[in-house]
C-alpha cells in the first residue's frame, strides 16, 4: 500500500505491475485524538485500476479536505483511500480488502486512536462492512449501495448516519432507509437523513452533504462542533426506536 501526503497522485503498483491501494494522508496538529478514513465509490464489477482522476475518487477529495480543515487543529488525521480496482467484484469484495488494509495501516501508525468512516456509494457499503474493526466508532454513509440482506452486525455499538438524496438515480434511498432501520437494532445510534431533490452525485446541495459529514465525524470522534446541522440525538422515529428519519 502506497502512502503519500496531500497532493500526491499517480497510479501505483507492486513489482509485478498489479494495482495497489493508495492512501493520501493529511496529518492533524499536535496530539492525535482521532482518524477519519474516507472511502470512494465504484461499480458492482470492474477490474480496471482506479486512477487518481476518476470521478468517483475525485468526488471524495473535497470531503477529505473539509475534514482536515475543520478538525486538523484538533488532532485529527484524515486518510483518503484510493482502491486498487473500481469494482466490488462479487465474493472478492476487493474494496473491502483495501479498506481493511487501510485500517491495519492506521492501527500501526495510530494505535488505540478512534476512527470515523466516511464513504460514498460503494464506499458507503464498504464502510458498513468494515465497521467491525475495533478502532471504528462511527460510519457516515452517503448515498450508500445497500442491497437487500446486507448484514448489519458490523455496526454493533457504532454510531451510524446514512444520508441519501431522495432523487438518487443510482442507489436506492428506500433501501438505505430500510438498512438504517435494521441497523438500529444493534447500533449505538442509527440515523437516516433524506436530502430532498438531491441525486447521486451530491452536486445540488454540496454544503449540506459536507456539513453532515463534519457533524457525524465530530460525534463519532467526540469532537466539539458547532453549530450542528440537525439535532441527531433527541428525535426518534418508528418503527426502530433509536432511528431518526428526517428529510432536509
Amino acid at each position: 500500500m502506497t502512502v503519500a501526503g496531500d497532493g500526491a497522485g499517480g497510479a501505483t503498483g507492486d513489482a509485478d505491475g498489479a494495482p495497489e491501494p493508495s492512501l493520501t494522508v493529511r496529518r492533524g496538529r499536535g496530539a492525535v485524538r482521532g482518524v477519519a478514513l474516507v472511502l470512494h465509490g465504484g461499480a458492482e464489477y470492474g477490474t480496471e485500476p482506479v486512477r487518481p482522476w476518476r470521478t468517483a475518487y475525485l468526488r471524495m477529495v473535497p470531503f477529505a479536505r473539509a475534514l482536515a480543515a475543520a478538525y486538523g487543529r484538533q488532532g485529527v488525521d484524515v486518510y483518503l483511500l484510493r482502491n486498487r480496482v473500481r469494482g466490488w467484484n462479487g465474493t472478492s469484495q476487493d474494496p473491502v480488502v483495501d479498506a481493511r488494509r487501510a485500517l491495519a495501516r492506521i492501527r500501526d501508525e495510530r494505535p488505540g486512536v478512534p476512527v470515523a468512516l466516511i464513504g460514498h456509494s460503494m464506499g458507503g457499503r464498504v464502510a458498513l462492512r468494515v465497521a467491525d474493526d475495533d478502532a471504528v466508532r462511527s460510519v457516515c454513509a452517503l448515498a450508500p449501495w445497500t442491497p437487500d440482506g446486507d448484514p448489519v452486525a458490523a455496526l454493533r455499538g457504532r454510531r451510524l448516519l446514512i444520508a441519501h438524496g431522495t432523487e438518487d438515480e443510482r442507489t436506492s434511498p428506500a433501501a438505505s432507509r430500510a438498512y438504517a432501520e435494521r441497523a438500529a437494532a444493534v447500533a449505538e445510534r442509527a440515523v437516516w437523513v433524506g436530502l430532498a431533490g438531491e441525486r447521486h452525485a451530491m452536486l445540488r446541495r454540496p454544503g449540506v452533504w459536507q456539513r453532515l459529514v463534519l457533524d457525524a465525524t465530530a460525534r463519532g470522534l467526540e469532537l466539539p462542533s458547532e453549530p450542528r446541522m440537525v439535532d441527531l440525538d433527541d428525535t426518534t422515529c418508528e418503527p426502530a426506536p433509536t432511528c431518526l428519519s428526517i428529510t432536509l
